[in-house]
C-alpha cells in the first residue's frame, strides 16, 4: 500500500517508485516500476495504491519486499520490510513522508 498523510500539494518534484521482492543479499525475484508522478499526486489513505503480487516460484526463503524511489534533482531512497520464511501473506504499508 502506498499513500501519504501529509499535505504535499506544493511539491512538484517528479518521483518514480519501484516495487520489488528480493532474496538477500541482492537477488531480485520481481520488480515493477510505477509511472512517474508528481509528489503532490501521491494519494491519501482513502485513495491509496494497492499492489498485490504472489512471490515468484512460491519461494519460501526470507525475502525483503517494498519500495525504492527516486526524486528528480533530489536523490534516491527506499522502504523495505522483511518477509519471513514460511509466511503466506505480507502487507507493506508505506506512508510516504
Amino acid at each position: 500500500m502506498l499513500y501519504t498523510d501529509k499535505d504535499l500539494s506544493g511539491d512538484n518534484h517528479t518521483i518514480i517508485f519501484k516495487l520489488s521482492i528480493q532474496k538477500p543479499p541482492n537477488q531480485v525475484l520481481w520488480d515493477s516500476t510505477l509511472a512517474p508522478m508528481r509528489i503532490k499526486d501521491i494519494p491519501d489513505l482513502a485513495h491509496k495504491l494497492i499492489v498485490k503480487k504472489a512471490v515468484p516460484g512460491n519461494d519460501p526463503s526470507l525475502l525483503k519486499v517494498g519500495f525504492s524511489y527516486s526524486i528528480q534533482d533530489v536523490g534516491n531512497s527506499w522502504y523495505f520490510n522483511a518477509f519471513n520464511a514460511g509466511d503466506m501473506f505480507k502487507v507493506v504499508n508505506f506512508n510516504f513522508q
